[in-house]
């Protein structure tokens, strides 16, 4: 045999072998998020796709120069030809670094530039190096990089320096999309220990909402990097605002909520290319009071107690901007000429709720048994209605409903307290689909019927019956549901100038039971409270009486509109779940795609106009309202497997493009409100149902994820 021969047979072989190992190991390095999941193994297995960066070691030179070793491979280890010459796809990189100085907390940047604005004029601020080259290479995917701006003369070498790495690998030749990473390095040029770092917030906590925190189209990454330019040194000269992170991130999610936005002054912060970018109307989904959603205390910031521990006027003022502390006004500890005196008055934690401590101040009433439970005295002792039985379950008959009503710590609560608002218990069935269950004439509630819960009979220990007025209708057959909601009222701090009347609500229970003796089978699960409240934090609803999405569609049901609550002569507003949130949480990009604001008619006919409503999730390159990554709300992959469900009913939409439209139209036309979306799912249904699974199921050629995919 010739040795090129062998050569060439040797080479498959080793690659086949590679094709493979990697095939095997596919699904461990890549998710269904990314495009590679989906892609030909063989052609995965060629351009392994993504990218990580290791930042191997940094010097200062007593001469200002600024030099990173650092080393790009792909998920397994294989290193990366920057140039994509050797590997596949070509990485652009930029550089940041930013140091520490002594007896300060906050960075200031060894890379500026200058920027001009109509406000304030040219200014000098931080920014990144954006380079033409990856440096020297020292060996395969191995690089050294001298950063092109040198530290000042003199430059401290006993300072903590952080130098960071942006990076992008295009692969969009291979229809693989982008891939992104970002990495920091901390050093002391000395030679020392780093003792001194800025790790307050970590990207982790951000990304239970942001899902991805990135921002300026790829070039920044996390908190971590985030900090090294958005500093006291970082302003915006087109506005004036000052886009220190401490500052900048508090308005932004304060929003709507700041008093200078509520006053008529628009938030906003004037972006590369002259964008402005206007968060006066955000709503943050937790509730800005709920400082520990931003700072928390589990991931292991070594600064995550910096918030209550450390007050100072700018982190303050940032959401309290109505405060002038120079002069006092709005501030009941009057004029404040530095931040030494701030943790005198706001200490970390008080005895009582709503008090001037950090925690205090910022309490959600609903939130103060968790926040003060030293001083139980001070809280509201809240409702806790159970649905323990129910009887009588026959088509036909009316249920007789088993139920405990106590407050949280088990303490039973009569039926004619003056602080319970109200009982609903709420009849739905069959959970194959709500919606087109009629339960008598006189019932106005489409697809369910809710009765008092107050007029049942307790014993002294909260155990409690009521027997429904509506019966389960004749020839009923399949699972049926009782659930429950409930308010109380309770002041809390009373007699004192902090005396507060509290709203607060059960979480929702809810019994199964057949109506004509097949197996129970409660309702489909298509998303979890616990993933709603990654953002939303504690997810509660008309007032607070509903909180689980398996309550929420027993009204939120395909036959549902807002027709009770819309004017005479008003076309109503489809509300069934699928269709209500995939369209509130779309917001500004309904109307950019060419829909129709979505208003939903609320209580004493109070219009909701979600069409601001700005979805925190973001792509890889910074762009907020990202919606591909259904997973955020949908668990098991309900999105796509339930595509093959063929009892569920048609939904009731009035101002759609399509009415009825197929549940599985309707609620992928929640987002995709374009005409030729509406024109696609409507060409291919037929009097047999909708043909959705056969591309876009799990197996499909066009899976709902693999479509959803974002790189």
């Amino acid at each position: 045999m010739r040795t090129g021969s062998f050569v060439r047979i040797l080479g498959v072989l080793v690659g086949l072998a590679g094709t493979l190992a990697l095939t095997g190991s596919q699904k461990s390095l890549y998710s269904r998020h990314d495009k590679a999941f989906y892609a030909d193994p063989a052609l995965v297995d060629f351009v392994r796709p993504g990218l990580a960066i290791t930042i191997n070691s940094a010097t200062l030179t007593p001469g200002g120069a600024i030099t990173i070793t650092y080393t790009i491979t792909d998920p397994a280890g294989l290193p990366l030809d920057a140039a994509g010459v050797t590997t596949p796809g070509a990485v652009s990189l930029t550089f940041l670094c930013s140091y520490i100085p002594h007896g300060q907390e906050q960075y200031v940047s060894l890379v500026t530039a200058p920027a001009t604005g109509k406000v304030l004029g040219t200014v000098t601020r931080p920014t990144f190096e954006e380079a033409s080259s990856p440096g020297t290479a020292l060996g395969p995917g191995q690089y050294q990089y001298t950063y092109k701006e040198n530290a000042p003369l003199g430059f401290d070498s006993t300072q903590t320096v952080t130098v960071a790495i942006a990076a992008s690998r295009n692969l969009t030749a291979f229809n693989l999309g982008t891939n992104y990473a970002g990495k920091t390095y901390n050093f002391v040029p000395s030679g020392a220990a780093v003792t001194t770092t800025r790790d307050v917030v970590r990207t982790a906590s951000c990304n239970t909402c942001h899902d991805q925190l990135a921002f300026h189209g790829g070039h920044a990454f996390g908190v971590e990097e985030c900090v090294l330019c958005h500093q006291p040194q970082n302003v915006d000269p087109s506005s004036g605002n000052t886009l220190d992170f401490k500052v900048m991130i508090h308005k932004v999610h304060m929003g709507s909520q700041l008093p200078s936005v509520a006053a008529g002054t628009p938030y906003q912060i004037i972006g590369y290319m002259n964008s402005v970018n206007d968060f006066s109307t955000v709503v943050d989904p937790a509730d800005p009071r709920r400082c520990e959603v931003c700072h928390s205390q589990s991931t292991g910031a070594a600064q995550a107690k910096a918030y209550m521990m450390e007050p100072t006027r700018a982190a303050c003022g940032a959401c309290h901007d109505d405060v002038n502390f120079a002069t006092g006004k709005n501030h009941p500890g009057g004029f404040q000429n530095d931040d030494t005196e701030c943790a005198n008055c706001h200490i970390a934690q008080g005895e009582t709720p709503f008090d001037a401590s950090i925690k205090g101040a910022h309490v959600v009433p609903n939130d103060t048994p968790a926040t003060f439970p030293q001083n139980p005295d001070t809280l509201i002792s809240s409702i806790k209605v159970t649905i323990v039985g129910v009887s009588n379950t026959a088509a036909g008959q009316k249920p007789v409903v088993k139920y405990t009503v106590t407050d949280m710590n088990g303490v039973p609560i009569a039926l004619n307290d003056p602080t319970l608002e109200d009982i609903q218990l709420t009849l739905a069935g069959p959970t194959s689909d709500y919606g087109y269950t009629s339960f008598g004439s006189d019932v106005t509630t489409p697809g369910y019927v809710g009765e008092d819960g107050t007029q049942g009979t307790c014993d002294k220990n909260g155990n409690c019956i009521y027997t429904f007025q509506h019966a389960i209708p004749a020839g009923a057959t399949g699972t049926y549901a009782i659930g429950v909601e409930s308010e109380r009222l309770e002041n809390v701090l009373a007699n004192t100038t902090s005396a507060m009347q509290v709203e607060s609500g059960t979480p929702n229970s809810i019994f199964y039971f057949s109506v004509d003796g097949s197996p129970v089978q409660a309702r489909r699960t298509v998303v979890a409270e616990t993933n709603c409240n990654q953002c939303h934090v504690h997810l509660t609803l008309h007032g607070n009486r509903r909180n689980d999405p398996q309550y929420c569609v027993f009204c939120h049901n395909p036959s549902d509109t807002d027709f009770s609550q819309r004017k005479a002569g008003d076309t109503p507003q489809g509300i069934n779940m699928a269709l209500m949130v995939h369209r509130i949480h779309d917001g500004v990009n309904v109307v950019a795609n060419g829909g129709k604001p979505y208003i939903v008619a609320g209580f004493g006919g109070h219009n909701h106009d979600f069409s601001g409503i700005l979805y925190p999730a973001m792509s890889p390159t910074g762009s907020a309202t990202d919606l591909a990554n259904c997973a955020m709300c949908h668990v098991k992959s309900s999105e796509q497997n339930d595509l093959d469900l063929s009892n569920l009913n048609p939904v009731t939409d009035p101002q759609g493009l399509i009415n009825p439209v197929q549940a599985f139209t309707s609620a992928c036309t929640g987002c995709h409100v374009e005409r030729s979306a509406a024109s696609h799912a409507l060409s291919n249904t037929t009097s047999l149902g909708e043909a959705c699974a056969v591309c876009h199921d799990a197996d499909g050629a066009f899976s709902v994820d693999s479509v959803h995919a974002g790189k």
